[in-house]
């Protein structure tokens, strides 16, 4: 059974990292390295969310344009058009999502709230846990039942 985006945030995939539009660049980077992620999402106080910021924004729209991270606030470099994804979709179906669209991360949202976030890394974990999962059914499967039995 193909996991789900709220199965996934369960097992501990998905941390929700984000930081206020008037954050620098900079706290982004910071963040962003220490917790191993390639992305944070960009959130107002009460929880809204109004873009992401990835490592592509740093590379495109703040070392290609020359800005100072120290002094770039998230909001004038982050990516507004952020594609989501609800808690029910399946792995199968996110991975669809982030390929067509050409994202690494996708947040998961119930109605207006973010429950978290998953990478393209949580989806590719999951999918090799299913198909390990699925090789050991069809070998149990195999093995139950013709393991050892002999002749008709």
């Amino acid at each position: 059974m193909p996991n789900t985006m709220r199965s996934l945030l369960r097992d501990g995939s998905g941390s929700l990292q984000a930081l206020g539009p008037d954050g620098s660049v900079a706290d982004a980077v910071a963040l962003m390295n220490r917790r191993n992620i390639g992305a944070v999402l960009v959130m107002t106080p009460d929880e809204a969310l109004l873009g992401i910021f990835t490592e592509r924004d740093v590379l495109r729209r703040v070392l290609g344009q020359r800005l100072d991270p120290a002094e770039t606030p998230l909001e004038s470099v982050m990516t507004r058009e952020v594609f989501w994804i609800a808690p029910a979709a399946t792995t199968d179906q996110a991975l669809a999502l982030v390929a067509q669209r050409n994202v690494r991360h996708l947040p998961v949202m119930d109605d207006q709230r973010v429950l978290g976030m998953i990478s393209v890394r949580d989806l590719s974990a999951a999918v090799v846990r299913e198909r390990d999962m699925e090789v050991a059914a069809l070998t149990s499967y195999l093995h139950g039942s013709y393991g050892g039995h002999v002749g008709g």
